[in-house]
């Protein structure tokens, strides 16, 4: 009988999303640059003669807006400073975009030049935040479609998701650091509406009742996962979390579970006991006790979920989804596939939506904390509004070196900036010896939920690639990420919260999922200048709470941005 399932079994249930109108998912809508994005880019144009969509753009665009995508424009435009153009000049071209790619719902335009400190211009955020507020939407709902960096800067620093679309003119730098790469805008739109697809169910299946979810990982790994574990707890009636001891703690604080059963797994962890004959039984009879309906198995793009699945199958489990390149016999009734990049926690929402459980209506796609599980925060920091800094991380490359941490303590302590120093039990010689330079140490004093309850209270965390950035995107906190490139941005960068990116994203270390750095001295990470720590805060809007010191670096546009809107025809 199950050899008669089987190609319904090994089938990806991921959707084709075709030109029909989506449900609520991911994006509301869409804002895209105009020069070299939307249109040839003629420097400082002000003829509509010369305007030239790019291959493809009106039928690319009529895609999103057949999907119920909301579209925007969001422009430097400074040759309105230079005197290069006139205001009625730059409404005729616009209305000549509109005339040749169909019209967009709201514009919104940056006038100023480099040097005018405003908080529109792109690379700062405010274009984005106006952009989204004319669309009726917030700045996670959106996607950003640009072809430099200023515009990837300008999504991430609003919480927006970014897709570069490189031009000839992009710089290398710019490309490496971009969360998401394509050829073209056709390439773009079709990204947005697969994303989309992936996190849509291919049908309902009504409530079940016990459903077992699984990530046996650290505790960065389980929090990104929590979007996915809350749309399976929107469908089912009872959800029996298992996972390992090193995410257990991530577990506890996570919104939709009903038990948590703790379980090594030798093949996920990263140092791993032997293989116990007599703990894998245990193990099964535990999981058997559960009388689980289905299970879903949730992994990282490079694990394995069939040893486990083959001892749901002895635990009687009768319908088992994940995520699987490999070939699963008969051991997945869902085997879903999904494509490279896509950020972790939609990832994980897609794997639920392929066994069936969408979201709940009322629910985001971003990472949540059960407010009800944070204890109150350790005495030491005083007032919110602090900047924490997290300089260790359980794998060496994702840490924040030390003399970095230091003269990023000192810079910003000098520009009037609170720094609370966290860091683990075994990490106290290293928050002590960053914490000196003008920080409060709170080194060792933290457990996984005191921490999360020290960045609630906080204005921005500095941190590299490691949980706590994963709480801080779930408690909608600023993160300044020293993101080593080992692994891609674009899918364990913090996800829907307001980041700026430094390090060098094209390091020779990129993309290699080193634990240990295989270049000497972590140059990816050691040759960011503290004062781009301290701009990052000023581009972020986070204020400092005491006035700058005689050794402040000034760096940064304004906190409050100064956004004019103009548009291509009124509507």
């Amino acid at each position: 009988m199950r050899r008669d399932r089987e190609r319904d079994q090994c089938r990806s249930a991921r959707v084709d999303p075709g030109s029909d109108r989506f449900p609520p998912g991911l994006f509301d809508a869409v804002l895209l640059d105009r020069d070299g994005t939307l249109v040839e880019d003629v420097p400082y144009n002000g003829d509509p003669e010369k305007v030239r969509p790019v291959p493809g753009a009106r039928e690319a665009l009529d895609r999103l807006r057949t999907a119920g995508l909301r579209l925007a424009v969001v422009t430097n435009q400074s040759g309105l400073a230079r005197g290069l153009f006139t205001h009625d000049e730059l409404r005729r071209v616009n209305a000549r975009v509109e005339e040749l790619l169909g019209p967009f719902d709201a514009w919104q335009i940056c006038p100023h030049g480099e040097r005018d400190g405003c908080g529109c211009r792109k690379p700062a955020p405010g274009l984005v935040r106006a952009a989204a507020r004319a669309l009726g939407t917030s700045p996670t709902r959106c996607v950003m479609v640009g072809d430099i960096g200023a515009d990837m800067e300008a999504a991430a620093a609003a919480g927006a998701a970014g897709i570069m679309v490189p031009t000839p003119a992009t710089r290398p730098a710019e490309v490496a650091a971009a969360p998401t790469v394509v050829e073209d805008l056709p390439a773009a739109v079709a990204r947005i509406l697969d994303q989309i697809g992936l996190v849509c169910p291919p049908a309902s299946h009504g409530r079940r009742g016990t459903v077992l979810v699984v990530r046996s990982d650290a505790a960065g790994d389980v929090l990104v996962t929590g979007p996915g574990i809350r749309a399976v707890a929107a469908g089912a009636d009872r959800v029996v979390l298992l996972c390992g001891p090193r995410g257990r703690a991530a577990a506890d604080l996570l919104p939709g579970i009903d038990e948590i059963i703790e379980w090594p797994l030798p093949w996920i962890d990263g140092d791993p006991a032997p293989v116990d004959p007599d703990d894998m039984h245990h193990l099964t009879t535990r999981l058997t006790r559960i009388g689980a309906d289905e299970a879903v198995i949730f992994t990282s793009f490079h694990q394995s979920p069939l040893p486990l699945a083959l001892l749901l199958r002895m635990a009687g489990v009768p319908r088992i989804s994940a995520i699987s390149d490999d070939y699963p016999g008969a051991l997945l009734d869902v085997r879903h596939r999904v494509p490279v990049g896509v950020p972790e926690p939609e990832r994980a929402l897609s794997l639920a939506a392929a066994a069936g459980f969408p979201l709940a209506p009322d629910d985001e796609p971003g990472l949540r904390l059960r407010d009800d599980r944070l204890p109150a925060a350790p005495a030491g920091p005083g007032e919110p509004g602090y900047v924490v800094l997290h300089p260790g991380s359980s794998v060496e490359t994702r840490a924040c070196p030390p003399e970095l941490a230091t003269r990023i303590v000192r810079v910003l302590h000098a520009a009037g900036y609170r720094v609370v120093v966290t860091g683990g039990p075994d990490e106290r010689e290293l928050t002590a010896r960053v914490a000196a330079a003008g920080g409060i140490d709170l080194g060792g004093r933290t457990g996984l939920g005191e921490l999360a309850a020290i960045i609630a209270r906080a204005g921005a965390l500095v941190v590299g690639n490691t949980g706590p950035a994963h709480l801080a995107a779930a408690l909608g906190v600023p993160v300044v990420s020293l993101f080593a490139p080992t692994v891609p941005f674009g899918q364990w960068g913090p996800y829907r919260v307001p980041t700026v990116r430094l390090g060098d994203a094209g390091a020779p270390c990129r993309d290699t999922r080193a634990t240990r750095c295989p270049v000497s001295g972590h140059p990816c990470l050691s040759a960011v200048e503290p004062g781009r720590v301290l701009a990052a805060l000023r581009l972020l809007g986070v204020p400092a709470d005491a006035p700058a010191g005689p050794e402040a670096v000034v760096a940064g546009p304004p906190r409050e941005p100064a956004v004019t809107a103009t548009g291509g025809v009124a509507r």
